[in-house]
């Protein structure tokens, strides 16, 4: 039987009550893990405060680099379990977690499962103005994503799973990528996906629906200021994972988004308009706003990329 390690990461005591919400989601699940670690992101204060309020999870301190990617490096150098699970520490995962995602493991070919990760408004309701083509900006599931189990590039970081055995193969996520505190800079898992795959083509990342968490999304991260950073964050990001495996496979999935998704969305918020929503026109701006801020990222990082080496993002037109 496979088993599942869930590796958390935190850095900040702001979260100290969503912490404790998805340190217990981890430990009730249908399919128990095989252990919970809950890595600290070089803050003392927290470490000794989960390390006395979680008896029974492995808290451990981040031994690499602050940041997300050196916090989960360290989550992957301690897990003993044949699947790492990872889980936000703003979020909580439904009791059949991990039973979902541990069953797309039976094919040998699949190295990685994600989930369907849900938006837990502050406010209580979605903001009308928000298309949710965009929903990545607040780190959730984003329509355009498959809606029964199928083939994926990367799951989203809140809710994913990936096989241990290829951090052996290929080494931990990038420590030149990734959230460190509040910069909504990130994209270490696509890399590390697109890496884990070409090095073994053939092999897979498998999306299930049906593991979910719901993550909290608080009211500063529902601006309209907010939300052009991040869809710029996500431009910059894109240039350096292209950077650093080649710009075709690092924009694979975003041709299929950007000429299919949003022409789509932006159609069906207009229609909506139409019908009297009176945010569907703006729903239709922002689609084309927010690809806009994420033009302005991707744009400069490339040229700077480019005249820094411009073998590594060759192949962008391919």
């Amino acid at each position: 039987m496979t088993t599942v390690s869930v590796v958390i990461c935190a850095y900040t005591m702001k979260r100290w009550d969503l912490l404790g919400a998805a340190v217990r989601s981890a430990t009730e699940q249908t399919r128990p893990a095989t252990e919970v670690l809950l890595v600290v992101d070089h803050n003392d204060e927290l470490l000794v405060r989960a390390t006395a309020a979680f008896p029974g999870v492995h808290v451990v301190a981040n031994g690499f680099d602050v940041g997300l990617s050196g916090a989960r490096n360290t989550g992957i150098q301690r897990a003993s379990g044949d699947v790492l699970a990872f889980l936000d520490d703003d979020a909580a995962a439904e009791p059949d977690w991990l039973e979902r995602l541990a069953g797309g493991y039976d094919d040998p070919n699949v190295f990685g499962v994600g989930g369907y990760v849900d938006p837990a408004w502050e406010r209580g309701d979605r903001p009308r103005w928000m298309p949710s083509e965009f929903d990545w900006v607040v780190g959730c599931s984003y329509r355009g994503l498959p809606t029964t189990t199928d083939e994926i590039r990367n799951p989203i970081g809140a809710n994913m799973s990936i096989r241990r055995e290829v951090f052996g193969r290929v080494g931990g996520f990038e420590s030149r990528l990734g959230r460190v505190g509040t910069t909504p800079l990130g994209c270490e898992e696509t890399e590390l996906c697109i890496r884990a795959r070409q090095h073994q083509p053939g092999s897979k990342v498998l999306h299930q629906p049906d593991a979910i968490v719901h993550h909290f999304v608080p009211s500063a991260r529902t601006t309209l200021r907010y939300y052009h950073a991040r869809c710029r964050a996500e431009g910059i990001s894109k240039a350096h994972v292209g950077n650093l495996v080649g710009a075709s496979d690092g924009m694979s999935s975003e041709r299929t988004y950007l000429s299919r998704t949003l022409p789509t969305g932006i159609v069906r918020a207009l229609a909506a308009g139409l019908k009297g929503d009176v945010y569907g026109p703006a729903r239709a701006g922002l689609i084309v706003s927010g690809l806009g801020a994420f033009a302005l990222g991707y744009l400069p990082a490339l040229r700077r990329l480019r005249r820094a080496s411009p073998a590594a993002v060759a192949g962008l037109s391919s």
